[in-house]
């Protein structure tokens, strides 16, 4: 096992949070290797740059020699986690949690060992817990206890419903931490009362309680809400490689020194060496490129990322279209289809309302030219090119 202050100040990198104070020291200098593990419900089928917060915390623990355990909650997937929620999560279906398993365990290997990671699947114990067993496992805590949670004392004292199997959701995750006789466990900060939790339930079964460590909610591409998919903000993990630099370059100055904290690889003194290169007039964009370019090898390589960066500045430094883009060909009745529909059945965005939005912001380009008519009709027969902002593009032909 390596020095123990040096994996202190590494795994102290970009934690929110390490609960109860000196608890991680005193696990390290077991010495031995620590059961660390997080859940990750299958909630939705791919992970975004979000997720990785942890992941990268997860690597940490793993390069330092640890037990790290890559935890699928496809039994709590079926309750659905209540943290941060200001309405009962719907439940997922078993087939829509074993789907998104399957890539969750393709991708998490972008970044630990496969051959040194362990995965799990909570359904294996809760399973067998039953109906006694749950039961019995309710009993360990307070409803008094539950409802301290934000979240739930919120909901509760205005008067929102919450639903019996909400309170489960806690007292299954904490069982969690039991069955992988954990000596840490990892979150994001909306998870804290559940490890807490966890450190009780294990206490109650006779077992040294493990240690919270939580990590911030990585803010998404707007600087304000966390990295989500329902908010559009996101940069998923799979993202075609010139997608996913350009959404990087795209963050504002500010927000790179976030995204160095918790994403990068890079020492401390060597962003410290970046914030001062800033000061001293160099152009952040430049320091964004290194960013980018190590995000992007990451989940991708360096001979891709370093393209990227090519078509990033033949694309926004001179003006030209990505070499490479979605191509459609789409029916129009009656000999013509109205831009929105065009941009929405491309796919270039979500809905006909966010298209007149976009109209309306001066963010949308047939071949280069801003449409300015959010009523205008293109003729069947036609092909060009369509642009919605500075990255979507497609190839749009009407027959």
């Amino acid at each position: 096992m390596m020095d123990i202050k040096l994996q202190l100040a590494e795994l102290s990198r970009g934690a929110e949070e390490i609960l109860p104070e000196g608890g991680l020291e005193a696990k390290l200098k077991l010495d031995r290797p620590l059961n660390v593990y997080v859940g990750f419900d299958p909630t939705a089928p791919d992970l975004h740059l979000g997720h990785t917060v942890v992941i990268n915390k997860m690597k940490q623990f793993q390069d330092f020699g640890h037990n790290v355990i890559f935890l699928i909650g496809d039994f709590t997937a079926l309750i659905g986690d209540p943290s941060g929620r200001n309405i009962t999560r719907p439940p997922l279906t078993r087939d829509e949690i074993n789907e998104n398993a399957n890539t969750y365990k393709e991708q998490v290997f972008k970044i630990l060992d496969s051959e040194k990671t362990i995965i799990d699947f909570n359904s294996r114990w809760l399973m067998e817990l039953g109906s006694p067993g749950l039961i019995k496992l309710a009993s360990r805590y307070t409803v008094a206890r539950m409802l301290e949670r934000d979240d739930f004392a919120k909901r509760f004292a205005e008067h929102q419903s919450i639903a019996i199997h909400e309170l489960l959701y806690p007292l299954a995750q904490g069982y969690d931490a039991v069955s992988l006789n954990a000596d840490v466990q990892m979150g994001g900060t909306d998870q804290k009362f559940n490890l807490l939790v966890g450190r009780h339930i294990q206490q109650s079964f006779q077992q040294e309680p493990q240690i919270a460590l939580t990590v911030p909610l990585l803010e998404g591409l707007d600087g304000v809400q966390k990295m989500s998919k329902s908010y559009g903000n996101y940069i998923g993990i799979t993202e075609p490689p010139n997608e996913m630099f350009g959404k990087l370059m795209s963050i504002s100055d500010k927000l790179m020194w976030r995204y160095f904290e918790l994403l990068s690889f890079r020492t401390l003194k060597e962003i410290e060496a970046f914030k001062l290169a800033v000061n001293d007039g160099k152009n952040p964009r430049d320091i964004k490129f290194e960013l980018a370019i190590e995000i992007v090898s990451r989940f991708h390589d360096m001979n891709l990322a370093e393209s990227a960066k090519d078509e990033f500045i033949a694309r926004f430094q001179k003006g030209a279209v990505p070499s490479e883009m979605p191509e459609h060909a789409l029916e129009a009745s009656d000999g013509v289809m109205g831009i929105a529909h065009i941009l929405k059945n491309a796919g270039l965005v979500t809905s006909t309302s966010e298209a007149f939005r976009m109209i309306k912001q001066g963010a949308v380009r047939i071949d280069g030219e801003r449409v300015i008519d959010k009523d205008c009709n293109i003729s069947s027969g036609s092909t060009h090119i369509y642009q919605v902002g500075k990255r979507r593009f497609a190839k749009v032909s009407l027959k």
